[in-house]
């Protein structure tokens, strides 16, 4: 399944659609103050619908001087790849995507618990050279102020960097995120979290390009089958489905078991099983904490 909005570029971004609860009518125009503020921003986008929200809001703000920079790698999805240009296209805001080669450093590719740390510094040493060429923007990201509780060593690097989040900063979460989106029209509003590839290998596990991609056809093919919200955790050779709780008899029954496991051995996993738990974000991260 592939998303495509419609939408005539170089549109200014939609009005307001909806109303929204005072609450949530008071951090938009927070975050419209912030951003205006700061005058220049470049925008680590991902295309998820927290950096869109920062980034449409940079481009109504700011106009030209708003830019939203992708980090391209093995690791991002092409689907999602794909989403975050036609994001950006929606928005009418300057898209820039850069190569980056985490995979190249030790830290990233031996997938230590502070993995993404080595990521998000290596992603913000592009973005810093980006912002500077434009003489002067100032980086901001999509963190939102959930993320603050959950363990992402990234978010440390993106300090270091000089990196502001907005939304963290104005204690906006993703219920607030989501219902902001939805009323100025984002056809993504509630477009399911998509954690990086990497995220699907238990922390010490070795991480490359081949594996990332066997990840990427298998997780592409359930949702070609409908299964929209999917993760395939990977360890060794061995691949484990999670679906939502509620599809795990229907992704057996709609496919069939002997169609799952051939297609799976076909990408080159060499066996295959479902959790009966369903899907869990971060769950992977249970062992860390028990550690």
């Amino acid at each position: 399944m592939r998303i495509v909005f419609t939408r005539n570029i170089g549109e200014a971004v939609s009005p307001q659609l909806e109303a929204l609860p005072s609450q949530q009518e008071h951090e938009l125009e927070l975050l419209r103050r912030y951003i205006k503020d700061l005058k220049k921003v470049c925008v680590a986008y991902s295309g998820g619908v927290d950096s869109a929200l920062v980034a449409a809001i940079a481009k109504e703000q700011l106009g030209d001087q708003a830019l939203a920079v992708t980090g391209v790698s093995p690791a991002l999805s092409n689907q999602l790849l794909l989403e975050a240009r036609q994001q950006a296209a929606w928005l009418s805001i300057r898209h820039q995507e850069c190569q980056t080669q985490e995979l190249k450093n030790p830290q990233y590719s031996n997938n230590p618990e502070n993995r993404c740390f080595a990521c998000k510094a290596e992603l913000h040493h592009h973005l810093k050279a980006i912002a500077k060429k434009a003489k002067g923007f100032q980086v901001i990201d999509g963190v939102n102020h959930d993320d603050l509780r959950d363990h992402r060593p990234g978010i440390q690097a993106a300090r270091e960097a000089g990196v502001l989040s907005p939304l963290a900063d104005l204690k906006i979460n993703k219920v607030s995120v989501r219902q902001i989106s939805q009323s100025l029209g984002f056809p993504w509003w509630d477009k399911a979290a998509q954690p990086c590839l990497a995220s699907r290998f238990p922390y010490g596990e070795i991480i490359n390009e081949e594996r990332l991609l066997l990840v990427e056809k298998a997780e592409a093919w359930l949702r070609d089958q409908g299964f929209n919200e999917v993760r395939v955790r990977s360890q060794g050779g061995a691949a484990k489905i999670e679906v939502e709780e509620g599809r795990i008899e229907e992704l057996i029954i709609s496919i069939g078991r002997k169609k799952i496991v051939d297609q799976f051995l076909s990408i080159g996993f060499n066996s295959v099983s479902i959790d009966i738990e369903g899907l869990v974000s971060g769950k992977l991260n249970r062992g860390r904490e028990n550690s």
